[in-house]
């Protein structure tokens, strides 16, 4: 397994492309309404990418994949391809943003609710939300990164839900995917953080079993086994000397860019 320990000119690209990525959340939030097509909110993306951002919408044509972002409703874990299905009342969808700047990447999800929508589903999106927080706010030089499952899969096993085993978080930089995998659930990986790695944290929990199956017609998209509803909120990190940096965060977050161990 090859880490890579980015530079201090690599950090502060990510930290470009990370901000950009999260701008993305933030312009497209009030597009977010029944009646709208996931194809249009990828059109709304796409055009704020490449134009306003003079960015790369990374998932486009990446190994095949054809719109420039992933919109998971309901049932769908992600890589849900936007289309011209309308959204419902009471539907939720997270929409999975990564851009490419100057060569680096930045990649982020979150969940958008509907309208008003079921109790269940309020909560999931929640809890979701609530088990990345925790494991980011423990992210520091020295930490196994099983630790980061160990953290998430009690979070939203004690609300009823179960942790997707098939797709984990990832290296990321100057590639879209790379060392190492990060799993979500209790796992024996050994590696221990250090200072300038960059990574992604990107639970997707679902209301039912964890069992996934992945669409043969279009090879893409991902949902559960059973039909319950999934949610998936992600964020990209940087290892700093004494804790982390949330290099995607949002302007509407609660959670603490900075984040410091003693």
């Amino acid at each position: 397994m090859t880490v890579q320990i980015k530079t201090p000119e690599e950090i502060e690209k990510m930290r470009v492309a990370g901000r950009l990525a999260a701008e993305v959340l933030e312009m497209i939030a009030p597009h977010i309404k029944a009646g709208v097509t996931t194809d249009e909110l990828n059109t709304l993306c796409h055009d704020h990418i490449v134009n306003v951002q003079q960015a790369i919408p990374a998932p486009l044509n990446y190994h095949g994949f054809p719109k420039s972002i992933c919109t998971s409703v309901n049932d769908v874990i992600c890589h849900g391809i936007p289309n011209h299905k309308k959204l419902r009342e009471g539907d939720i969808v997270n929409l999975d943003i990564t851009v490419i700047k100057d060569d680096y990447h930045g990649d982020t999800s979150a969940m958008f609710i509907v309208g008003q929508t079921t109790p269940l589903r309020h909560q999931l999106c929640k809890v979701t939300q609530e088990s990345l927080y925790a494991a980011i706010r423990q992210v520091r030089p020295g930490m196994c990164i099983t630790e980061i499952g160990a953290i998430i899969q009690p979070i939203a096993e004690k609300a009823g839900f179960s942790v997707v085993r098939d797709y984990c978080g990832h290296g990321i930089g100057k590639e879209f995917h790379e060392e190492p995998q990060i799993l979500h659930y209790r796992n024996s990986a050994k590696l221990e953080l250090k200072p300038g790695m960059c990574f992604t944290i990107e639970p997707m929990v679902n209301t039912k079993k964890h069992h996934c199956k992945i669409n043969p017609k279009d090879g893409w998209t991902v949902t559960t086994k059973d039909g319950g509803d999934s949610a998936q909120w992600e964020h990209t990190l940087l290892v700093t000397e004494d804790g982390c940096e949330v290099l995607t965060l949002r302007n509407d977050e609660t959670l603490e860019r900075i984040i410091k161990h003693a």
